[in-house]
């Protein structure tokens, strides 16, 4: 679930640009900073020890991420095809595997002992719809207008390529697909979380919509996380 990366341009608008362009190098004055900014947010670095095993597996995400309801609110069909972005340890993917019985789950991580980990619990639990996939810093390494969802949780404000990532989930998504975001929100700063982990829901909805998404609803109906539901059009805007 690692997805940071180095790089530096000019500033510059996302519309109609791809690469280096889009993105703006000042300097940080936060400790969780990059200086690496896009559409106005600095993109956040990696906070190591919230993407060990432990970490990912730790029993209080139970109350306070309530994962059976985040997958609840993705609406999953029987065969839908999911992929779950910066998957980790399967934390998600496997809740969402239960889910279609007849579709398939693409885990998809850039860090290999991830997936490895991912791998060999497919093994031992002998599931059949779950495919790891290794992604890059810029591309999710997916087939073209194969996926219905797209979930990615607590990991996009760590992306270093946003804009990149994001647009190779939307050539990914079929026409009418959806990307279900999940960020700790922004908006409160109460939430114990750094302040560059936190998305509010206005600047998600920026940068979505700089790739092409559609907003269609924001649930804040989990303990400390907004979960946003963006749609990729049938036809190009």
């Amino acid at each position: 679930m690692l997805w940071a990366g180095a790089g530096c341009t000019s500033p510059s608008s996302p519309e109609g640009l791809a690469g280096e362009a889009v993105y703006e190098i000042r300097e940080t004055l936060d400790p969780d900073g990059t200086g690496r900014f896009y559409l106005g947010r600095e993109i956040a670095r990696i906070l190591e020890e919230e993407h060990s095993t432990s970490w990912l597996e730790r029993p209080g995400r139970e109350t306070t991420e309530l994962p059976s309801r985040v997958v609840q609110a993705l609406k999953l069909r029987p065969t839908d095809i999911v992929a779950d972005i910066g998957a980790g340890t399967g934390y998600f993917t496997f809740r969402l595997s239960e889910r279609v019985p007849y579709g398939r789950v693409y885990a998809v991580d850039i860090v290999p002992e991830m997936l490895d980990v991912i791998r060999i619990r497919i093994g031992e639990e002998g599931v059949k719809n779950i495919e790891s996939v290794l992604g890059t810093l810029t591309s999710p390494n997916l087939p073209a207008a194969s996926v219905d969802v797209a979930l990615i949780v607590s990991s996009y404000h760590e992306f270093s390529h946003p804009y990149e990532m994001m647009s190779g989930i939307v050539s990914a998504l079929k026409p009418g697909g959806r990307v279900v975001l999940v960020e700790y929100r922004g908006e409160d700063a109460t939430i114990p979380v750094p302040a560059l982990h936190r998305m509010t829901e206005a600047q998600a909805r920026r940068e979505m919509q700089a790739v092409g998404l559609v907003w269609r609803e924001t649930r804040d109906n989990l303990p400390q996380q907004h979960l946003l539901v963006f749609e990729k059009p049938f036809l190009d805007l």
